[in-house]
């Protein structure tokens, strides 16, 4: 709460603090002026597999942490929540849906499928999945930024050509933003990498959030202004 003080109020002040006589604010004519209450951070919920989840990391380096982290140095007033589950499927995304994307979510950013190419899962299901999220997601006007996977070569073109194919088509449908490849810059790259070579170390989700920044920026304005 604030106190607005007239020069009048001001003399009248001192002279009965001097004097040791307490006098209401009010009583001097001053105005209490309550300060306007903080504005609730944005919420963001990361629905996704291990890549999200900080698989084998310590909590403060998963993606969501150094998300938020990130996103708050640049200003914004923003929670992430880690809706990250090690070994997720689409299936199992969909299936998780409502309680992982509890009442109150503004945006949502979501990374799934990469477990469904690494299992050779058909493409159609994989669509099918995403497709339910974002129409589950789309019913509710919370926005959503959706990260693309890319499948291994070795299960052929025409599953590699079917499976790629989902987030632009599905990001085009839905009206998403379309990050589309979570891992782009990471993927194979030793450094920034478990001794799996499939999931990023710290500096490799370091590089994550330095390369979709731009793209959860457009989501937030998106979600600030209500457009999904």
């Amino acid at each position: 709460m604030m106190v607005v003080l007239t020069a009048w109020t001001r003399q009248m002040a001192i002279f009965f603090f001097c004097a040791g006589i307490l006098v209401p604010v009010e009583v001097l004519g001053a105005t209490r002026v309550e300060a306007a209450p903080e504005a609730a951070p944005l919420r963001i919920v990361a629905l996704g597999d291990s890549l999200t989840a900080g698989f084998e990391l310590p909590p403060s380096a998963a993606f969501p942490v150094q998300l938020e982290q990130a996103l708050r140095a640049r200003g914004h007033k923003v929670r992430v929540a880690n809706a990250g589950v090690s070994g997720d499927t689409t299936t199992g995304g969909l299936q998780r849906l409502d309680w992982a994307v509890p009442d109150g979510t503004d945006a949502v950013i979501l990374e799934l499928g990469a477990n469904d190419a690494l299992r050779g899962v058909d493409p159609g299901i994989a669509r099918a999945n995403l497709d339910k999220i974002l129409t589950r997601l789309g019913e509710r006007g919370i926005p959503v930024l959706l990260a693309g996977m890319r499948s291994p070569q070795n299960w052929g073109k025409t599953y590699v050509d079917g499976f790629e194919a989902i987030y632009p088509d599905l990001a085009r449908k839905h009206g998403a933003l379309l990050y589309p490849f979570f891992m782009e810059g990471v993927a194979m790259q030793a450094r920034l990498s478990l001794d799996d070579g499939l999931h990023p170390n710290s500096d490799g989700v370091e590089k994550i959030v330095e390369m979709i920044l731009p793209k959860v920026e457009a989501l937030i304005d998106r979600a600030k202004n209500g457009s999904k």
